[in-house]
């Protein structure tokens, strides 16, 4: 131990007493400092300098027309990007970017063709057209830059998909609003449309045995109708004859009123005159009554009584003849109208009620004149009794008288009641009976009439009935043929109805539907926002590769300090080769401490780094340093110049293998492999806790693995110096005598 305090004091001995020496090792502490701060700032943050990068817009969209509103796309996204800032852009003309592009003025060219909007208006078309971009880079100019304009053109096309699809949207949801509150509006109609739906369904069965019915039914219409149609003829033929006899009745009826009229006042004379005949009779038997009769004097009475008897009888006989004539007329006319028509004998008899009360009038007025000529021919007879009396004693005549007196009396009393009678009564009622039936005739000649004309529009009709009653049926017998296939789909749509009743609620479709058609346009233009929640935030780019960056320092410090500074003590014979290695590590291990804390302490104060524990970073940094000054040192102090060969080629492989710049993942398969194998990995892992944040099972694991790296490369150091040095000096006596290498 004696030993290596020995030289690792001689040779800070050294370094302290030769200025030469001093400034050397000064500029070997900074200058791996310089490689990790320049790299640092370099990669600071150089995203957000795009705004620098020439990127050239080529708009040669000349717009379309979207029922009746005009669009131009390609010119609102001009005037969008001359607001934005995120590249240098150039709008220019084809020709001359294209130009410029190839030359390396612009790193990019964006064309919007002509027909851009042309093919997003095609959206509300059967077959929509995607709309393109196009977009040309040179790639040979950098390596990045186009990877960071082709993000350019992919935000462009991001921001007019995401606009294309916010209006779209809008729109869409602006219909959907309106569609929702139509809906709302015709819900009640909605609800009773789908009851009609069930109702139809529950009575379907019943309409189908309806039309059936009405099909049947059709048929027996039909018959009918031709029945009726051949009746018509008949009917015809049977109103004119009607008519004719309504005439003939009418006339007849006129001829009675007339004659009735005429024979009235001769009626009522011959009845007075009866009457007074029968008075005659009776004040002429009251006159002889009391007076001695002899033959001669009865004689004469006998032919007082007979003429006056007679000359009633004759004038009762004169109104008798003439109401019977009246009644014979009826008869004849009656008879004739049954004769014509047999089979509405009865309906005819019905039209004339004025002709049956006539007749019973006449029948009366008859049987009242019947009655008066048996009073007269009593009072005739009981006269002719006189003769045979004659001889009988007085009191018999007288009595015989009286009785002659009395129905004397009640013949005239019979006829005055009797004329009494027909003026009051039979008269008035014969008149008021024929003038009803005229006036029943005069009506059943205007319904006959009206039926008359009536019968061609029936029959026409009834013709148009029986054309209507066969399209009917065709009608009837395709609604059967086509109820099976209307049952089922009106069955297919109740089950439906109910399937949807059952799966939602129209009411929550509705409120689906209405929306705020803005709202709406905003979500669908950034229909996801990404709220970024930074576990360990890194202010920017170079803080994040600064743990990269510095480790790289470290083992380039390391690097340099193996070029320059001899790895091998003044007098090598008066040490053993453990002390050898262990002495000159101590002093190679002290000068990488400090190239440490000049690197960590200028990531912090002079660049600012920001970094979240900041004394773990530099403790940190001194123990990769001592790994990769172990490593490094041991390499160089065994193998010699093949051991700076080896500390470089390892170089090489962590700086790829590491996972320091790109994901491991995203490394070729064989850098996957090794990436476990190399000390930079856990080194930039340790550093990235310190500047992000400590996990501490990372930073156990990491320092775990580093202590490995630097013991393994101890135990070569101390077991392998010897046996391997000879070798390894012999080589570089060789190399030395080529005169190529010091």
């Amino acid at each position: 131990m004696k030993q290596i305090w020995k030289i690792f004091a001689r040779d800070w001995k050294s370094i302290s007493t030769n200025w030469v020496a001093m400034i050397l090792i000064g500029g070997l502490i900074v200058l791996p400092s310089l490689y990790a701060w320049f790299n640092i700032k370099a990669s600071w943050d150089p995203y957000s300098q795009t705004d620098q990068l020439p990127v050239a817009v080529v708009n040669e969209d000349e717009g379309a027309t979207i029922r009746d509103t005009e669009i131009d796309v390609g010119n609102d996204l001009v005037e969008k990007l001359k607001d934005n800032d995120s590249f240098d852009w150039q709008f220019t003309d084809r020709e001359t970017a294209m130009d410029k592009v190839e030359y390396g003025d612009y790193y990019a060219v964006i064309v919007i063709p002509d027909n851009f909007s042309e093919k997003l208006e095609t959206v509300i078309s059967d077959k929509p057209e995607k709309s393109q971009v196009e977009y040309y880079v040179n790639e040979k100019i950098n390596a990045i830059a186009p990877k960071i304009t082709e993000k350019g053109a992919s935000v462009i096309v991001d921001q007019i998909t995401s606009e294309f699809i916010s209006v779209v949207n809008g729109t869409v949801a602006e219909l959907f609003n309106e569609l929702g509150l139509e809906l709302e509006k015709d819900l009640p109609d909605i609800k009773r449309f789908e009851e009609y739906i069930f109702k139809l369904e529950e009575n379907l069965p019943e309409i189908y045995d309806l039309i059936s019915s009405a099909y049947d039914d059709s048929k027996s219409a039909a018959s009918i109708i031709n029945d009726v149609q051949g009746l018509l003829p008949r009917a015809e033929r049977v109103t004119d004859q009607s008519l004719d006899t309504i005439e003939e009745t009418t006339n007849f009826l006129n001829d009675a009123e007339k004659r009735l009229n005429e024979v009235a006042p001769q009626v009522q004379s011959d009845l007075k005159s009866a009457q007074q005949t029968a008075e005659d009779v009776n004040s002429f038997i009251n006159d002889v009554q009391s007076v001695d009769l002899d033959l001669s004097a009865v004689t004469q009475l006998k032919d007082g009584i007979n003429q006056r008897t007679n000359e009633a009888l004759e004038q009762l006989n004169t109104v008798e003849d003439l109401l019977k004539q009246v009644q014979q007329r009826q008869q004849e006319q009656q008879q004739q109208q049954t004769e014509e028509d047999p089979e509405n004998g009865e309906e005819n008899q019905n039209q004339q009620p004025g002709q049956e009360q006539s007749q019973e009038a006449i029948n009366q007025a008859l049987s009242d004149i019947g009655l008066i000529r048996e009073g007269l021919q009593n009072v005739q007879s009981d006269a002719g009794q006189l003769d045979s009396r004659l001889k009988e004693s007085q009191q018999e005549i007288d009595n015989t008288l009286t009785t002659l007196e009395e129905k004397s009396g009640e013949t005239a009393d019979r006829i005055d009641a009797f004329l009494k009678e027909y003026n009051e009564n039979i008269e008035p009622r014969v008149l008021n009976e024929i003038n009803q039936a005229q006036q029943t005739l005069s009506d059943a000649r205007s319904i006959l009439t009206e039926a008359q004309s009536t019968i061609p529009r029936i029959d026409r009709i009834l013709g148009n009935t029986e054309s209507n009653i066969a399209e009917g049926q065709d009608i009837l017998e395709y609604m059967l043929n086509e109820y099976p296939y209307v049952n089922e789909k009106v069955n297919q749509m109740a089950d439906r109805i109910r399937d949807i009743q059952g799966e939602t609620d129209i009411n929550e479709i509705i409120e689906l539907l209405k929306n705020d058609p803005e709202a709406e346009e905003s979500f669908f233009e950034e229909p996801v926002s990404l709220n970024k929640n930074a576990l360990f935030p890194i202010e920017n780019y170079g803080t994040g590769m600064t743990p990269f960056y510095t480790v790289l320092a470290l083992w380039v410090g390391a690097l340099l300090l193996v070029s320059l500074l001899a790895t091998e003590p003044v007098h090598p014979s008066e040490y053993r080769s453990f002390e050898q290695y262990f002495g000159k590590l101590a002093t190679f291990v002290s000068i990488g401490l400090l190239q440490t804390l000049v690197v960590t302490l200028g990531n912090l104060f002079i660049l600012k780094v920001g970094i979240a524990e900041s004394l773990y970073f530099v403790l940190f940094g001194f123990a990769i340093s001592f790994v990769f000054m172990t490593i490094v040192f041991t390499l160089v102090s065994v193998l010699g110049d093949v051991g700076k060969a080896g500390a470089i080629v390892f170089l090489v492989l962590q700086i790829s293998g590491s996972g320091g710049t790109y994901p491991v993942a995203l490394l070729p398969e064989f850098f996957q492999n090794i990436h476990p194998f190399l000390p930079f990995s856990y080194a930039v892992d340790l550093m990235r806790e310190a500047v992000g944040g400590i996990v501490v099972e990372r930073v156990k694991t990491d320092v775990f693995f580093l202590s490995g790296f630097a013991a393994l490369f101890l135990a070569i150091g101390t077991f392998l110096k010897g046996p391997l040095h000879e070798n390894s000096r012999k080589l570089m006596k060789k190399s030395r005598e080529s005169g190529l290498f010091h």
